[in-house]
């Protein structure tokens, strides 16, 4: 049974930094699309990255471009999202997720199978 549990969360000035985590069991991973969603109150969730699991090909949402970058340790079973510049808008809960066939670059919630509960996050002014 796949699991994900996110763990990095806080609160935070606009302008810091937070690293996300998320630790994933249950099978192997091999050729999955791990990505990172968030989603603000009364808001849609929102992709924001993913990572091809084995080749590590990355891709990010234009609002966050340049400000975060996602990562995995395949050692460690862990996805990361190294959030750096963050802005008040960046505030909502982050979500790790996960789908296989990596080869297609999926950015819809709906494709994703396997879901983390979620960290939030909260960027003061």
């Amino acid at each position: 049974q796949v699991q994900l549990v996110e763990s990095g969360g806080g609160l935070v000035q606009a302008g810091g930094s937070l690293r996300l985590s998320c630790a994933a069991s249950g099978r192997t991973f091999s050729n999955y699309a791990m990505a990172w969603f968030r989603q603000a109150p009364g808001k849609e969730r929102e992709f924001v990255a993913r990572i091809n699991w084995t080749t590590g090909n990355t891709y990010y949402a234009d609002s966050v471009k340049g400000r975060f970058t996602i990562s995995r340790d395949n050692a460690k079973n862990t996805v990361y999202l190294q959030m750096n510049s963050l802005k008040p808008e960046d505030t909502a809960v982050y979500y790790c997720a996960a789908r296989p066939n990596a080869g297609l670059i999926i950015i819809s919630p709906h494709r994703y199978d396997y879901w983390g509960q979620g960290t939030q996050v909260t960027v003061s002014s």
